[in-house]
């Protein structure tokens, strides 16, 4: 076709999107569609292509982005920063400049420090997204690549297989009907039929057969593109998120009512109003876990890269909170638990048959081009792979895991034509008319094979009067992994037990587990009810028992991860294929395997980049790290705030003091928000048991550190007050440094079960303490905005606050004993 014609036809389809010629596109014949979109069967140039890309654009709906000034200035809304504007105006409006601008440097900072870490949070997510990107098979200059769905043009020439989701609007092209699964698009949950010259739409997946398309809209010209991208994703809070915002309410609603206590005694007592309603409004500025969301975000963000050097990408980043809770993992056998690297045995053969027949009519059955590993295994099992040419290939029937086998019609040079078909014993047997005659013949040849760990397929051919004759029964061995048992081993040990699930019969799942010391009680999935079944308490009990199930049918998965969850385990669930996506969104953690379906991976909350058991139970050791460094940061939090407002409020009521100016209360908020987001790298040590939020552990051990502050600071109140006469105004500075150094020596006694010294801080821990700590010191010492304390106190502050951290940390063991009296591994 003449370039100006090819130009004349992709500009019309561009600029009559919306008019109604890519409806035209929808239903017009074939041939006309081709003409249209100027291309052929053998689709487009790579210069073509990247031409037209740049003409429609990427193949995504257009994301909507938040213009950086405005998100900016969202920080500056909404209840907290309200509180500290009003603070400032009063700073203003009573002329305390020095106040004004410390509580203006506040605001500020917040705002910057939240928008920063949370742009960074989101830039990391998004590289590991991109990770997860939609391949596609496309025809490009005559041979298939695998270019990015988003580089996909009208006009391109797309293959379609099991378990893909349909990246762009296309018409089907020749070949068998496909099933389509349009659920995510209309709701229909049934699948339906689409034959050749029919529209498939993007987003839906291909649940059964495979099939050339022609591309003729991509991204938002697309038939779902328009409602799709009105649609906001919508944001799932985990269990622990739950847990935080509950704490951050908790302390917010405390704050608000030793504020107005302290409000009413300063009224009562005839104080300036104004002057005391700005300090409570400061006060309840500090006391309120402003950092929270920021602190949140970058622990989960930093996370979920830690997690994708472990190879395991996070698509969902509650879902680590949740991974650190999984105490049954419900993992596939082949490619997980084995090599997923099928060798072939020596066939079984009925008499008259040879082995080298068998092996020929099973790899007639077989297709070098889906790089299916049964398939390669079976075609690797021939002696010389030319006997093929002597055949032609007329039409090829994909595997399924409805009718579980391939089938193929073969012409042979004479002419003549017959049908091979492979697949599940049982499958084949069921076609075959005279089975009758050699039933138990090979029945038995397949329990020997099961009992060896051999897993069987079943081949069959037609003869002349197109009836199909039973050939024999090829054996394939997938060995074990060589770090599964260890890993197995492990899992247990960290409190995760691993049930074996495969489709394979029931001899072959026993002897698999037996080679891995997985356990012999392995269910027969045949027995279990689907879905919609309410099974008994007999019977889930014999689920949660089970060492693994054999013969599984992807609803057998998700009727098994239901079960589980109704015992109250948080169940991982590990899949590959397009129909393990229900029991992979059902699981509390649907992990999808390397090499998983596309259909698969969107439904997973973590996608594995490598095969294998270990990389999840790497994962998890992850998972509950990073619960560890959240749980301490909210027991930090809450034992900071119990600290200072107890103490401000004691020492307002009992002795109408005022220990810290509203100042020193902002410039304590500063330095502890800044320090405490290093807790995101800190080193710890994961548990040996599934995380769940014990409230009652994080409550109890965190009110006993804020009870003991307020008790340490009036200690030190004493001292300056009563025996070195020290004046009220020396007095604050003293006691500013006090709660500062102490606070942040708080984060080493909650970071660690056992003794503080237990496990070794992170250095950038170490360093943003130290550093805001020497930043306070010299702020007290030379008094700025402040009495200047002198480096005498400052080191008598320094040595009665270690002393103190001490005595904390002896009576924080104590009180672990108390509150969680069962010993665990130190966290």
């Amino acid at each position: 076709m003449e370039p100006n014609t090819e130009q004349a036809n992709t500009s019309k389809v561009k600029s009559g999107a919306a008019s109604g010629v890519k409806d035209d596109l929808k239903t017009l014949p074939l041939s006309e569609v081709e003409k249209m979109l100027a291309t052929s069967s053998d689709g487009l140039t790579q210069e073509e292509a990247t031409k037209r890309l740049s003409q429609y654009g990427p193949n995504e709906l257009d994301e909507k982005k938040t213009n950086p000034l405005l998100k900016f200035l969202s920080y500056f809304w909404g209840p907290i920063p309200w509180m500290i504007e009003v603070a400032l105006v009063l700073s203003g409006a009573l002329q305390h400049w020095a106040d004004f601008f410390i509580i203006l440097l506040l605001l500020v900072a917040n705002a910057v420090v939240g928008f920063w870490e949370e742009h960074t949070a989101g830039n990391a997510i998004d590289a590991l997204k991109a990770q997860l990107a939609i391949k596609a098979r496309v025809k490009r200059d005559g041979k298939w690549v695998n270019p990015p769905a988003r580089d996909l043009v009208p006009g391109d020439i797309i293959r379609l297989r099991l378990g893909d989701i349909v990246p762009a609007d296309a018409r089907l092209l020749e070949g068998d009907p496909v099933e389509v699964d349009q659920s995510a698009l209309t709701g229909e949950s049934l699948p339906i039929e689409c034959a050749s010259g029919e529209a498939v739409f993007s987003g839906s997946i291909i649940r059964q057969g495979e099939i050339s398309a022609l591309v003729y809209a991509t991204g938002t010209n697309t038939y779902f593109g328009k409602t799709a991208s009105l649609i906001q994703e919508a944001v799932t809070v985990s269990h622990f998120q739950k847990a935080i915002l509950k704490i951050g309410n908790y302390l917010i609603l405390l704050a608000l009512l030793l504020v107005a206590v302290i409000i009413g005694f300063a009224v009562y007592r005839g104080d300036a109003f104004f002057t005391t309603l700005q300090f409570a409004l400061v006060l309840t500025v500090a006391a309120i876990p402003v950092a929270m969301p920021t602190v949140l975000s970058v622990t989960m963000a930093v996370g979920a890269r830690l997690l994708a050097r472990k190879k395991a990408i996070v698509s969902k980043l509650v879902a680590i909170e949740e991974l650190a809770g999984v105490d049954v993992l419900c993992a596939d056998k082949t490619g997980t638990l084995t090599q997923n690297k099928l060798t072939l045995g020596t066939p079984f053969c009925l008499d008259g048959v040879t082995a080298d027949e068998v092996i020929l009519n099973g790899a007639l059955a077989s297709r070098a081009d889906n790089n299916d590993t049964i398939d390669l295994a079976v075609l690797g099992g021939l002696k010389d792979s030319d006997l093929l040419k002597a055949y032609e290939v007329v039409h090829f029937q994909p595997f399924d895991p409805v009718h579980k086998r391939t089938e193929t019609t073969v012409k042979t040079k004479e002419g003549n034509s017959f049908k091979v078909t492979k697949g599940a014993p049982q499958v084949i047997m069921s076609l075959v008319s005279n089975m009758d005659q050699f039933k138990n013949e090979v029945e038995n040849a397949v329990n020997e094979f099961a009992a060896r760990g051999f897993r069987s397929l079943g081949v069959a051919r037609t003869d002349e009067g197109g009836k199909w004759q039973f050939v024999g029964i090829l054996p394939l061995f997938d060995p074990p992994r060589e770090d599964a048992k260890e890993t197995i081993a492990t899992a247990l040990e960290l409190g995760v037990t691993i049930k074996m699930v495969t489709g394979d019969a029931l001899a072959i799942a026993k002897e698999t587990a037996k080679k891995l010391h997985l356990g012999a009680n392995i269910l027969d999935a045949v027995t279990l009810g689907d879905s919609k079944k309410q099974e008994s308490a007999a019977v889930g009990e014999s689920i949660e028992k089970a060492d693994g199930f054999a013969q599984v049918f992807p609803e057998h998965k998700y009727h098994i991860v239901d079960v589980l969850q109704k015992r109250g385990h948080m169940v991982g669930m590990t899949g590959d294929g397009v129909n393990d996506a229900p029991a992979l969104k059902k699981a509390d953690c649907g992990i999808a395997v390397s090499d998983a379906t596309d259909a698969a991976r969107a439904a997973a909350d973590i996608v594995l980049t490598t095969p294998g058991l270990s990389v999840i139970i790497d994962a998890i050791k992850e998972s509950r790290r990073i619960f560890q460094r959240m749980n301490s940061y909210a027991m930090y939090r809450i034992a900071e705030t119990l600290t200072v407002l107890l103490f401000m409020t004691a020492a307002i009521l009992f002795f109408n003091f005022y220990p810290l100016t509203t100042v020193m209360i902002v410039m304590l908020a500063l330095l502890n928000d800044g320090a405490i987001l290093s807790i995101a790298y800190d080193n710890v040590n994961y548990n040996q048991k599934p995380e769940n939020w014990n409230m009652r552990l994080v409550l109890g051990i965190s009110t006993v550190l804020g009870v003991i502050g307020p008790i340490a600071a009036f200690g030190l109140f004493f001292l300056g007050a009563r025996v070195f006469h020290m004046s009220h105004e020396m007095l604050q500075p003293m006691m500013y440094l006090m709660l500062s150094v102490a606070g942040h020596l708080t984060i080493f006694l909650t970071r660690t079960r056992g003794p503080f010294w237990s496990i070794r801080p992170a250095k950038v821990l170490l360093i943003a303490v130290i550093s805001t700590q020497i930043l306070a010191t010299f702020i007290a010492v030379y008094g700025f905005l402040m009495p200047a304390l002198g480096w005498k106190w400052a080191a008598f502050v320094w040595g009665y606050a270690l002393i103190w951290a001490l005595i904390s940390d002896r009576v924080k063991l104590l009180a672990y004993r108390i509150f969680d009296p069962v010993k665990k591994a130190s966290a």
